[in-house]
């Protein structure tokens, strides 16, 4: 079922700009879906170096476990992304099939298997049909161009209302230096190390152990900070390809001063594309962002941010515009984390509306229904304990959810 563009995308769709060392191509391949693209094929330089993380469900997909094995040794030539299909619960069946990408994928691009990383997304527990994407690979490998990112994230979309695209121009040691990426989520959003598929390139020159070391805090504060459902994918991955091809000096580790730039810029970069698959959130009317500060700590204030983020009553408080901050406050003390309910203070829009465990003198609820009726929302809560902070984005929870949702596999 096709779903209309959600009324918090971005106005327009940047086309990411190309990365030197990568190349991409994409083929409607009928995986599953009929009339639209659905495979996507990168391939990368030699010499490009990965890292990536990947999600904690004990249930995760057999392409995820074949992704976890090729990132130890952090070495990449070439993508595979399929949509429609997750191969999640398949059996050795999945994993044959994962192994039959990587292996047509591999010939193709001249490399070893290993050295190609393969992702699925959509329905869990049906068979891949995998010959439908390893027959097109020569000629897909054929086609690709360094241009085509937003066709990328087309063909990776499954309830997807528009693709999710993010491009930043930065320098290591004075030398330019380009990121450009990707990513697909709309639902099953509560991400537990990355979120749903999400894929940035750079042409800078980094060892994957460098990678690693930036790209971990940068996915905590970005695709773990979000939420749509509370649900954790089986398909989760993020993955950060490096081809080396800007030319700048060497880096002594990820502490380098040179880097500070790049991560800076790979921060912004991930955060771009997650607060977009947030704004995609299935159903989704309202952008939500929670600031929570007085914690514990960082950790136990993002956990309480997401308590709040993940409430069905706030969700739908919010849906329907409605200014009770009693839903919020039950939130925090469900989240597990230290909270003073006498010090307690919450504020939304900027406006005041409870203090020291109770509402504040002369609150005037119209300025913050006036805020609850916009698009983007503000909810900042101090829990009166300590210094710790976080910030997590959400959504607002309609009845399009439940729409898409219970017509997912029809």
């Amino acid at each position: 079922m096709d779903q209309p563009v959600s009324p918090l995308a971005p106005t327009t769709v940047i086309e990411p700009a190309p990365v030197p060392g990568v190349r991409l191509a994409t083929r409607a391949c009928g995986v599953r879906y009929q009339g639209r693209t659905d495979v996507l094929l990168a391939l990368f330089d030699p010499g490009t170096t990965v890292a990536g993380v990947l999600t904690q469900s004990v249930t995760r997909s057999a392409p995820v476990e074949w992704c976890a094995r090729g990132l130890a040794d952090g070495r990449a030539r070439a993508l595979v992304v399929n949509a429609g299909n997750a191969n999640t619960f398949t059996g050795l069946r999945g994993t044959s099939s994962v192994e039959n990408i990587a292996t047509a994928a591999a010939a193709t691009a001249g490399c070893a298997p290993g050295e190609v990383f393969v992702s699925s997304t959509g329905t869990i527990g049906e068979f891949l049909p995998d010959a439908r994407i390893t027959l097109p690979l020569p000629e897909m490998a054929a086609e690709a161009r360094a241009d085509g990112w937003v066709a990328a994230a087309r063909a990776i979309m499954t309830t997807d209302t528009y693709p999710k695209t993010a491009t930043a121009e930065t320098h290591i040691g004075g030398v330019p230096v380009r990121l450009s990426g990707i990513a697909k989520g709309s639902g099953m959003i509560a991400p537990d190390m990355a979120t749903m598929l999400a894929y940035v390139a750079t042409d800078a020159a980094l060892p994957a152990d460098v990678l690693r070391a930036l790209l971990g805090p940068a996915a905590d504060a970005s695709f773990n900070s979000i939420t749509v459902d509370g649900d954790t994918s089986t398909s989760d991955t993020l993955l950060l390809f490096a081809t080396g091809q800007a030319g700048h000096a060497p880096v002594t580790g990820p502490d380098d001063p040179a880097l500070a730039a790049f991560r800076t810029a790979l921060n912004g970069l991930l955060l771009d594309l997650a607060h977009q698959v947030v704004r995609d959130g299935e159903g989704a009317s309202r952008f939500v962002e929670l600031r929570v500060t007085g914690a514990e700590s960082d950790r136990a204030a993002r956990r309480i941010g997401l308590a709040i983020g993940n409430s069905p009553l706030v969700k739908t408080a919010i849906a329907g515009a409605d200014a009770n901050w009693g839903r919020i406050v039950m939130a925090v003390g469900k989240a597990g984390e230290r909270a003073d309910r006498d010090r307690l203070a919450i504020r939304i829009g900027g406006v005041p509306v409870c203090a020291d465990g109770l509402a504040v003198p002369g609150y005037d609820e119209a300025p913050v229904a006036a805020h609850m009726k916009g698009r983007d929302i503000l909810i900042e809560v101090d829990v009166g304990i300590g210094q710790g902070s976080a910030t997590v984005w959400t959504c607002d929870l309609t009845h399009g959810y439940i729409d898409i949702n219970a017509d997912y596999r029809s």
